[in-house]
């Protein structure tokens, strides 16, 4: 078996690390050749030692000397800066981790991208903020894209008959987060401690108020839209408490296809590490007996107006898009911050998105500069909703 070279952009993030533990169990099967980080020198050091990269890279530039030192002797060539992590990014690699988050990710990943090798995409905004410069890049390289998040590796798999024309529809599943059954009164009330504790999943802060929001769902729509090549009526939501169900394809002829799982991200990173064939894991295994039941629900569109947001922002073009998810990354800041409200959330990316419309983004550089502009209008949008809860 031929070994596959690797590069994680992310490595000290939560997909990171659970890859990099991956591939600890099967050392014969791969070598690193990149590993890219954005401010944790220490664990980026460790990770070095122990996987072996050609060259490890720090984003953050003042942090070089701490790397630099951690590594002498190593023969680990270290480097850090901006730059540094595009030109590592786009060292020749069979299997690239995309899993840099926010707009930070969006130049590595490219850069990985025109290597023309396997794409692991755990970086939202690569298809939710540039979509199409990124479908445009995949197709120039010749690159093969391989979604890690649970529900989008879920419908790839149900796909893998190989029936894509004969699809009516997919179903995306969410967890319905901490505010699944509570009132919009209590979710106007609402803390960062009690919106930051998620039911079934372990995650940054980001995702869990997304998890909250129901905004991570309207992303995964956006996302789903793009990797797929689907219309928005062919996407449906359910909200499916244990997360048990990460997606299902429904087939023209009546059949549903359903990827099931325990809730554990080691499973959909394995599943693109080793494609097409399949990697022994660790993970716990599914036990239906025990858990019981599966339940699913129609999502409230009045206390989670971010699924409608998402899919509005995903009719009007790309870059209706790059606002949302710009806006919604300030007001997740905002709201950690108790400036604004948990509702509040909703609200100023809506107004955001309104003010900016859907302008056209013809490469990545259109992209980050409208992604920018959305940040400044946004924030104008946070001082006129912090002085109405302040009144």
């Amino acid at each position: 078996m031929a070994v596959k070279t690797v590069t994680v952009l992310g490595s000290t993030g939560s997909v990171g690390t659970q890859t990099l533990d991956l591939l600890a169990a099967s050392p014969e099967r791969f070598r690193v050749r990149a590993l890219i980080a954005g401010n944790n020198v220490a664990r980026l050091a460790e990770q070095a030692r122990l996987h072996r990269p050609e060259i490890a890279v720090i984003a953050e530039e003042s942090a070089y000397p701490a790397l630099r030192d951690a590594l002498a002797g190593t023969g680990i060539r270290a480097e850090a800066g901006r730059q540094a992590a595009i030109g590592a990014a786009g060292m020749k690699a069979d299997w690239t981790m995309a899993a840099i988050t926010g707009t930070a990710g969006l130049e590595p990943t490219l850069a990985a991208i025109r290597n023309g090798g396997a794409i692991a995409l755990a970086n939202k905004e690569a298809l939710v903020s540039a979509g199409d410069v990124f479908l445009r890049a995949i197709d120039a390289a010749g690159a093969t894209l391989l979604p890690v998040d649970s529900e989008h590796n879920a419908i790839f798999q149900a796909l893998a008959d190989g029936n894509r024309r004969s699809l009516e529809k997919i179903i995306l599943t969410a967890s319905g987060g901490p505010f699944r059954e509570a009132s919009l009164a209590d979710m106007r009330e609402a803390t960062p401690e009690r919106a930051l504790k998620h039911p079934v999943w372990s995650m940054g802060a980001k995702i869990s108020i997304d998890s909250a929001t129901l905004f991570n769902k309207g992303l995964e729509v956006i996302e789903a839209a793009r990797i797929f090549a689907l219309a928005p009526h062919e996407i449906e939501v359910l909200v499916h408490p244990q997360s048990i169900v990460h997606g299902m394809v429904c087939y023209r002829d009546g059949s549903v296809l359903a990827q099931m799982g325990a809730p554990d991200m080691r499973i959909p990173i394995a599943h693109t590490l080793a494609w097409p064939e399949r990697l022994e894991t660790r993970s716990p295994r599914l036990d239906l007996a025990a858990a019981a039941k599966l339940e699913f629900f129609a999502p409230d569109p009045v206390r989670f107006p971010a699924l409608r947001l998402a899919r509005e922002a995903l009719v009007a073009g790309q870059g209706a898009s790059t606002v949302l998810n710009a806006a919604n990354e300030v007001t997740v800041a905002a709201f950690l911050a108790r400036r604004i409200g948990f509702l509040d959330i909703a609200i100023v990316v809506e107004r955001t998105m309104q003010r900016l419309g859907a302008p056209p983004l013809p490469d990545l550089e259109a992209v980050l500069a409208l992604d920018a502009e959305a940040r400044v209008i946004t924030e104008s949008e946070l001082r006129i909703a912090s002085a109405s809860r302040a009144a």
